[in-house]
């Protein structure tokens, strides 16, 4: 008996002493869905837009050398539009010069009576975020970065980002641009996005400008090769082919770090035809610390749930027609109705297992009807309406681009008015109709 109340009371005391001793081996950060340690990140389909995985992604954070994602975008469009050419020189001004001097940040020194061409910077930035030469692309292009910040918020609203922020062409806080950052802005400001706006400018940038992956995907080149100027420049992309996180397929995008932003990284890879772009901000490894490991670690948990449990679905193939809408209703036409079809096949990256949970929707534009019904004359492959993917149960994050792109229905044949007699006697038809309808009508309402 006094044994069993000894071990009751000893139970007791070490019931608090255990919790003390594990609340000390607790992370600091817990693991979310996926296990990753990020105060935001999020997965898309590169070719389609489709969101594949998200955490707090709309939350605007600090977005680091990212930025120069948009710096980039700007300098492929001037340079398709004819305003700067590659081969066009900058000269190196007292700005810049200062900038690319500092060696605490990522830069290429650049000479102070040097002159350099604009693909030679631009290398430069894609490669290894070399900060002096990303202002004299901007400098290049809008003549001052002050100008320049103009064109990269005109560009944002353009491409639909939102919660945006820019202070700098570089992703640098404003206090390392040694007091001559852009009119206008704090001497501390940094730029801020969320992670879905920065997915979405990497969508469009590989989009539009996919020649960008010829110069991210390079791990090492030589600036100046040749000259006393040269310097390595190995690629801050520790998951590029050759380096200590090499991940198959990877050949881009952009790295950025700062004590504000964190470690951040978009990331694009492309495995078995299928091309992913993973965005995660402020990575950090279990017991809370932040580091270059900790981002690619994240990337590479992304990528992995990508390749690893989505597939290329064609949901609905060209031609298709729905089966209680093969027809809509034509008015003053030769025939009486139009079939109407899909377009295009809609294919959809989406979770393997939940394919079975997608249902395509037919959606008419109502501004095209009147009455419920086409105006002839009708051509053939009019837009009558689109396709929408809607899914059954389960939450679905939509596209970074769209609420819900589809596909067009469009008219299978073309329907010509009716003449001028046709009509005359279908109007005639449609009155006596009507009066016999009204007259039946009147009828039997009196034997009700």
């Amino acid at each position: 008996m006094v044994k069993r109340e000894m071990r009751r009371w000893v139970a007791f005391l070490l019931v608090p002493l255990l919790l003390i001793m594990t609340l000390g081996t607790v992370p600091v950060y817990a693991d979310s869905a996926l296990g990753l340690h990020v105060d935001s990140a999020i997965l898309i389909d590169a070719e389609s837009g489709k969101i594949l995985y998200e955490e707090d992604a709309d939350k605007p954070l600090g977005i680091a050398s990212m930025t120069k994602m948009m710096t980039e975008y700007i300098l492929f469009e001037a340079i398709e539009e004819g305003t700067i050419s590659w081969d066009q020189e900058y000269k190196v001004n007292d700005y810049t010069y200062a900038v690319s001097q500092d060696r605490r940040l990522s830069n290429v020194p650049l000479r102070k009576d040097g002159t350099y061409t604009i693909r030679e910077l631009y290398e430069a930035v894609a490669i290894y975020s070399a900060n002096g030469a990303t202002i004299a692309v901007a400098e290049t292009i809008a003549g001052t970065e002050t100008e320049f910040l103009k064109l990269m918020n005109a560009k944002a609203k353009e491409l639909g980002l939102k919660d945006y922020k820019f202070v700098n062409s570089t992703g640098l806080n404003n206090s390392d641009l040694q007091g001559m950052h852009p009119q206008g802005t704090g001497a501390e400001d940094e730029n801020v996005m969320p992670a879905k706006s920065v997915a979405k400018l990497a969508y469009h940038l590989l989009h539009d400008y996919p020649e960008v992956l010829e110069t991210t995907k390079i791990n090492s080149k030589v600036f100046r090769e040749g000259t006393s100027d040269a310097i390595k420049m190995d690629n801050w992309n520790f998951m590029l082919p050759g380096f200590v996180y090499q991940y198959e397929g990877v050949d881009g995008l952009k790295t950025g770090t700062t004590d504000f932003a964190g470690h951040c990284f978009t990331g694009t890879a492309t495995r078995d035809g299928k091309r992913v772009i993973a965005v995660v901000m402020k990575a950090v490894d279990a017991k809370g610390v932040g580091s270059y490991k900790a981002r690619f670690d994240a990337t590479r948990a992304l990528f992995d749930y990508g390749f690893g449990q989505f597939s290329e679905v064609e949901f609905v193939p060209a031609g298709y027609q729905f089966k209680d809408s093969k027809t809509l209703d034509v008015v003053k036409g030769k025939a009486k109705t139009v079939a109407v079809e899909v377009k295009e096949p809609i294919r959809m990256m989406v979770k393997t297992s939940e394919k079975d949970q997608y249902v395509p929707k037919l959606v008419i534009d109502e501004s095209k009807m009147k009455d419920n019904a086409l105006q002839a004359p009708i051509k053939k492959g009019t837009v009558v309406g689109n396709v929408n993917l809607v899914k059954k149960e389960g939450t679905d994050y939509g596209f970074i681009d769209s609420d819900n792109p589809g596909a067009d229905v469009v008219t299978k044949d073309a329907v010509e008015k009716a003449g001028w007699f046709s009509l005359t006697m279908s109007a005639i038809g449609d009155f006596f109709a009507s009066v016999w309808n009204g007259a039946t009508g009147f009828v039997k309402g009196l034997f009700k």
